[in-house]
C-alpha cells in the first residue's frame, strides 16, 4: 500500500514539476524580451521579481489541483488551466500597450512595475486556485 501510494506521489509530483518547467519555457515566449537574460546577466530586479510573481501565481493554482483532483486526467487538465490563465495574464500585460508600457519599464529595471506585475500574476493565481476548489 505504502509503494502505490509513493508511486502517485511521485507521478503527480514530477508531472506537476513538469508542467512547471513548460511554464518557464513558455512564460519566456509569451513575453517580448529575453526574461533569463535579464535575470541572469543583467541583475534586472524588475524582471526577476515579475517572474517570480508568474511563477508563485502558476504554483498556487497546481497545488489546488493537486489536493481537489479527483483523478490524475482532472490534475492535469486543471493544471493545463492553470498554466494558460497565467500566460494569458502576462501576454495581456506584457504585449497589449496600454496606458504604460509594461515592456519597457521591466526591461528598464522599473522594480516597482515588476512588483505590481507579481502581484497580480499572484493575485490571479489565488482567484484561478479557489475557482478550482469546486
Amino acid at each position: 500500500m505504502f509503494l502505490e501510494s509513493f508511486l502517485f506521489f511521485l507521478l503527480f509530483f514530477f508531472s506537476a514539476v513538469g508542467v512547471l518547467v513548460l511554464f518557464l519555457f513558455l512564460y519566456a515566449k509569451v513575453t517580448p524580451y529575453d526574461d533569463y537574460s535579464l535575470i541572469f546577466k543583467e541583475n534586472n530586479l524588475a524582471a526577476a521579481v515579475a517572474f517570480g510573481g508568474a511563477v508563485l501565481g502558476l504554483c498556487i493554482p497546481l497545488y489546488s489541483a493537486l489536493v481537489s483532483s479527483v483523478s490524475y486526467v482532472d490534475f492535469i487538465l486543471w493544471a493545463i488551466v492553470a498554466m494558460g490563465v497565467q500566460l494569458v495574464l502576462a501576454f495581456m500585460m506584457i504585449r497589449i500597450n496600454m496606458k504604460f508600457s509594461f515592456e519597457k519599464l521591466i526591461e528598464n529595471g522599473v522594480v516597482p512595475v515588476g512588483v505590481f506585475m507579481a502581484f497580480l500574476s499572484i493575485s490571479v493565481g489565488l482567484l484561478n486556485a479557489g475557482s478550482m476548489s469546486y
